[in-house]
Order: C-alpha cells, then structure tokens, then sequence
C-alpha cells in the first residue's frame, strides 16, 4: 500500500471510533450499533479495493470516529486521555504483531475460520463475538502489556460485555493495521499533526455536504 495521510487519517479514525465503542460498553452507556457492526465486520475484511471498502465502502461509516479525531488532534485544551491511552496501547501492541510472523500467521487462520463461521452465524451473534474475542486474547493481549479498561464494575463482570470490548480491540488493532501500511508512525502524531487535522477537516466538510 502506498504512504498516504489520506489513507492514515481514515485508519485513525476507525481505531478512535472502535476505542470510544469500547468506553461505551465499559461504562453501559448505549451502543449506535451501525458504528459497533462498521468496526466488527472490518475485522473480515482482509482484502480491499479501495481502503474505504474496509468499512463498508462509505466514509460516513466512520464519522463519528473523525469527530473524535479532530477533537483530539486540535488545540482544544480537553483531550480524552483516556482514549489516547487506548488508542497508543493498541498502536504498540500492533506494531508487536507485525514483528512476530507466528501470531500473525494464527491471527490470519483465525480470521479464515471466523468468515466461515458467518456463513452460519449473525455478526453480533454472541458465538461470533466469542470468537473474535478469542482471537485478541490468544494472539493479541500475550504480545505487549495488557490494556486496562477502566468502566462500572458490574458491567466489566459480564462475559458479554467482555466479548464485546476485546472484539472491538481487535477492530482497532484491524485499523491500526491499516494505519501502518499506510505510512502512519507514532511520531506524526507530532510532526505531521497539522496534516492530519486538515485531512480530517476535509472529511468532514464532504461529509457534512453529502
């Protein structure tokens, strides 16, 4: 894939929108479920014409997550650290997957195995959702240092909410992906910040004059 900001700025803002999923469900607040199945169903996607056709052909699939982009890249002094402590400890443990070709090779035979399964299965099926939960737990979380996810302890407990929320990592690690074979590196997060911001203005002004 070629460098693009285009293409990175897409990629950021499906990993912030599938990380502000995550703070939903952690605290019980209710879910859009069109962003929840956008971010899911990236996870199958493996091969794409276009980098917009990883989430469902339509950058308006994503929108709330450039929101939240522009709000964390501006100069607004109230950032959602929280967020941003997600979305780097996601950007680190992917950056982990990349180097190690075994968990890469059993994370692309698990992702084989979970098309078929949706050959039979709805996509928020709680089966499917074990699934891709298993997926992170064995071949993600064991690369790096596990992320904490800090919400109403009652609800943490739930072993649906726990699907939900590691099926959703799992999405921003597929986005982090994205965001790596595209160029993106931590540091233009600090270099290129005004790059990004302008790409994810421009987003935004088509979106709103769709």
């Amino acid at each position: 894939m070629q460098f693009s900001y285009t293409t990175q700025t897409l990629a950021l803002a499906a990993l912030c929108q599938a990380v502000r999923l995550v703070q939903q469900i952690a605290r019980g607040d209710e879910l859009e479920q069109q962003e929840l199945r956008c971010c899911l169903q990236s996870i199958v996607v493996q091969e794409a014409a276009e980098p917009v056709d990883i989430y469902g052909s339509a950058l308006q699939q994503v929108a709330t997550g450039y929101h939240i982009l522009l709000a964390q890249l501006s100069d607004q002094p109230k950032k959602d650290l929280e967020l941003t402590r997600y979305v780097m400890a996601v950007l680190t443990l992917e950056r982990r997957l990349a180097k190690s070709s075994s968990h890469l090779q059993a994370v692309g035979k698990r992702i084989e195995r979970l098309q078929q399964q949706l050959m039979h299965f709805q996509l928020l099926d709680e089966t499917v959702l074990a699934s891709m939960a298993d997926i992170y737990v064995e071949q993600i979380s064991p690369l790096g240092q596990r992320i904490q996810i800090a919400g109403v302890p009652a609800q943490l407990k739930q072993q649906l909410v726990q699907h939900k929320i590691r099926a959703l990592l799992l999405a921003a690690i597929r986005a982090a992906v994205l965001w790596r074979q595209a160029g993106g590196r931590k540091y233009h997060f600090i270099f290129q910040r005004k790059t990004l911001l302008q790409e994810t203005k421009s987003v935004l002004q088509q979106l709103a004059q769709a």
